[in-house]
């Protein structure tokens, strides 16, 4: 993984976001992604999700007074994957790790074997359409989710100063 660096982020979700997508037309998209990811839920853990083929971990470092928390990237592991590697998995989800038969896992095995076995671990599909912008140097999205059926959007400021994303989200 590349340099890790925490950031600070404001994120709101619901259906309109009248006053804000009226902003956000007046910007020039910085670009838009679509992805398909697997979220791993265990009640209150940190933010554990494969997408793009590579298992990726944020944990929840701070928040603050003005509703930002910050977020700093520990893990984005492909695939296959040590079981030195699932254990922090696990871990991440404050979960103990189940016996491992393997020294490592394909993707298909560690859903297979290791979560969808699970009485506690919780696999979600999650599709997301994001649509960037940058605004008063912050990274921005609007995100259009859809979970089991259900969609919602999403609304995110981030930035490593989290005064630049206040006066963002203002």
């Amino acid at each position: 993984m590349a340099t890790i660096i925490p950031r600070w982020e404001w994120r709101t979700f619901g259906n309109r976001f009248r006053i804000a997508e009226e902003h956000f037309a007046q910007l020039q998209p910085t670009g838009v992604q679509e992805s398909d990811e697997l979220y791993l839920l265990a009640g209150s853990a940190d933010n554990v999700k494969i997408r793009d083929a590579l298992m990726d971990i944020k944990v929840l470092r701070a928040t603050n007074s003005q509703d930002l928390e910050c977020w700093e990237p520990v893990m984005k592991q492909g695939f296959p994957m040590a079981a030195t590697d699932v254990v922090k998995v696990f871990a991440a989800l404050h979960l103990a790790a189940p016996a491992m038969e393997r020294e490592s896992y394909t993707l298909e095995q560690f859903v297979d074997e290791l979560v969808a076995p699970s009485r506690v671990l919780r696999a979600v599909k999650i599709h997301k359409r994001r649509v960037r912008y940058k605004v008063g140097g912050c990274t921005s999205e609007v995100t259009d989710v859809t979970a089991e059926g259900k969609s919602t959007r999403t609304i995110a400021i981030e930035s490593e100063d989290a005064a630049a994303v206040v006066a963002a989200v203002a």
